[in-house]
């Protein structure tokens, strides 16, 4: 369920995104997807 939180935080980063020059739907969940994936191998290596 989408809590009042949550779509607070979802805005704040589709603002950022949009303040960047970012405005395409699909570029904005691409980026998303490369920043979660950057951040699963860093806290990989910080493990290791």
């Amino acid at each position: 369920m989408l809590t009042a939180e949550i779509r607070s935080k979802v805005d704040q980063v589709w603002n950022a995104f949009w303040a960047g020059g970012i405005a395409n739907p699909l570029e904005v969940i691409e980026q998303i997807t490369y920043l979660l994936f950057m951040r699963g191998l860093d806290e990989i290596q910080t493990r290791e």
